[in-house]
């Protein structure tokens, strides 16, 4: 009977979890689908020429205004990169893409507390900063030219159609490309493409994070983590966060849950925050480096990686100790009350109305031929022909 008592319970957490970061997903979603028609994304390899302060800051301001799919910020980093845009600007994009988007701080509010989702939009740009001037040292002419004709071959990833869509809308102001009938079916298309490509991973890590809040022992994790070791569970988290993440394989928004069931358990801020950052070095995505730049390439980034998340989770650690903003709160406070009618419901709620208004949009656009042009491999611009009449795409 326990077995199925803990299944319940890690149901009942998985609803819980969903019922609260429903209304959060739909708003991150919904921004981001407006920042994405505004923003031309046409011109990308054009903007990052080379790795200056000034291409990093616009790379890393273009990836925190598009979709935080981590399989599709690889595959928009890789067509920057073989558009003649800069290498080490096209992994700071992608970066940013996956770190600093509204959807995961919005949620990370929702399920980690206000701190979190601070020390992420704090830590990502030094995260960002180490990553830039380790690529400089280690990305050799030699090796970027070797990562280049490995992308030139152009080997399909996932989510290839999707980095390659472009449908921000032309205008003379924000305002008229956002209320104009183009504005509308942009953003509807690009809330539901969004949806498509990560709901499968908030799916598995809701499930994951109630299957291992309730299967997985506490005392494993405080042994684990070295709980009862203030200083080393400091040391060992940032190093072991990102590794727990390899294996969790989870992208994205999808990471958050499974953060919360490990800050119950006892791992670091910095680890944290580090497991978070993760998503780029998952077990898929490093197949897909090794398929896009080559395999000595893929080693590289790898570590690069690996290091640029450690390093910015212990400046993280450092300063929010410096300014006495670590929580002490362990305890998943969501966890507590259960799905009761509170303002989460009105959200929800409200979050369904929108949604739905929007996925009609959506269908009613020519937006299904473009979903399943989403999931082959773009380049033939057939993506475009369902939709050209809307959109002005500027496919370089």
């Amino acid at each position: 009977m326990q077995f199925g008592e803990a299944l319940l319970h890690a149901l009942n957490m998985t609803l819980v979890m969903t019922w609260e970061i429903f209304w959060a997903l739909v708003l991150g979603f919904a921004l981001s689908g407006i920042i994405q028609a505004v923003v031309s994304k046409g011109e990308m390899s054009r903007l990052l020429p080379d790795s200056s302060p000034r291409s990093i800051l616009k790379a890393t301001a273009l990836g925190a205004a598009s979709s935080s799919c981590s399989y599709a910020a690889t595959a928009i980093a890789r067509s920057i990169f073989r558009k003649g845009g800069d290498f080490i600007a096209a992994m700071a994009f992608q970066f940013a893409s996956t770190n600093l988007v509204l959807e995961l701080g919005i949620v990370m509010v929702v399920l980690l507390g206000w701190r979190f989702a601070l020390a992420e939009f704090v830590g990502g740009p030094i995260m960002i900063l180490i990553l830039v001037l380790i690529l400089r040292r280690v990305m050799t002419h030699e090796r970027v030219e070797d990562a280049r004709r490995h992308a030139e071959q152009g080997v399909a990833g996932r989510m290839e159609g999707h980095a390659a869509m472009d449908m921000s809308v032309p205008g003379a102001t924000i305002r008229e490309r956002l209320f104009s009938s183009e504005g509308f079916t942009a953003v509807s298309h690009y809330y539901v493409m969004d949806w498509a490509s990560v709901w499968l991973d908030i799916v598995i890590g809701l499930v994951a994070a109630g299957l291992i809040g309730a299967l997985v022992p506490e005392s494993f994790w405080s042994a684990f983590f070295l709980a009862d070791h203030p200083l080393a569970a400091k040391i060992v988290g940032p190093l072991v966060g990102p590794l727990v993440a390899v294996i969790a394989f989870v992208c994205s928004v999808g990471n958050v849950p499974l953060a919360a069931v490990l800050w119950a358990g006892g791992i670091s801020f910095g680890g944290v925050i580090a497991f978070i950052f993760a998503d780029l070095i998952i077990l898929p995505i490093l197949n897909i480096y090794r398929k896009y730049y080559g395999t000595r390439v893929a080693i590289i980034l790898g570590l690069v990686f690996y290091a640029a998340m450690a390093g910015a989770a212990y400046v993280i650690e450092i300063l929010f100790s410096l300014a006495g903003l670590l929580p002490q709160d362990r305890s998943i406070d969501v966890m507590q009350h259960g799905i009761t009618w509170n303002y989460t419901s009105v959200l929800d709620l409200i979050a369904l109305a929108v949604s739905a208004v929007l996925i009609w949009r959506f269908m009613r656009t020519g937006g299904p031929e473009m979903l399943a042009a989403m999931e082959s491999p773009a380049g033939h611009d057939h993506a475009c022909h369902a939709h050209g009449h809307a959109h002005h795409h500027h496919h370089g």
